[in-house]
């Protein structure tokens, strides 16, 4: 599997969660080094740059990632939230955010990785509380463990995101119905 990060759920708290991929097979962890932690901050946009981090910051970054994947998880299904999932992500998201100042050349955010983890702790807390919760949705592809927010048209959306799923899927679907369709004779 690659190491690129993928940005298609709709929220930077359902990516975040979204970086442990194949949940249920293989598990892929994407933040095996405090840099690829650092890169996915950036790389999603909530800062422009991190100070170097350490392991510490992988551990509880990963931590807060899992206790989103809880909450999210039990949020879609109508279950209730774990407690001391709750309390994790309540934790990081009081600790001071990632601040933007204005440059001159625009808007620009440094941050530590505790408040880059904050901003993402931020948005769980406003993703599960607000209006997107009813449009929570898991990929449609049994190997994606992804959620993300379905603002289709009837909300007939199936995969995480074409690229990453859907062409998947369909392309398999596509060469299983070529294996058993009977030869065509003349």
């Amino acid at each position: 599997m690659n190491l690129e990060h993928v940005f298609v759920c709709g929220n930077p708290a359902l990516d975040f969660a979204a970086t442990l991929r194949a949940r249920r097979t293989v598990r892929f962890e994407m933040f095996v080094t405090p840099d690829r932690l650092n890169a996915w901050y950036v790389e999603s946009g909530i800062v422009d740059a991190v100070s170097p981090g350490q392991e510490a910051d992988v551990e509880q970054a990963t931590t807060v990632r899992e206790a989103i994947y809880q909450l999210v998880t039990a949020r879609r299904l109508g279950e209730e939230y774990d407690g001391a999932a709750l309390t994790v992500v309540n934790n990081a998201a009081r600790k001071p955010p990632a601040v933007p100042q204005l440059t001159p050349s625009g808007r620009w955010t440094q941050a530590t990785p505790e408040e880059a983890l904050s901003v993402v702790a931020r948005h769980a807390v406003e993703l599960l509380s607000g209006p997107d919760v009813p449009l929570l949705k898991e990929c449609g592809n049994p190997e994606c463990t992804r959620t993300y927010i379905d603002r289709s048209r009837g909300m007939r959306r199936q995969w995480c995101g074409m690229e990453s799923c859907g062409n998947k899927i369909k392309a398999a679907a596509y060469r299983a119905r070529k294996k058993t369709a009977p030869a065509v004779t003349r």
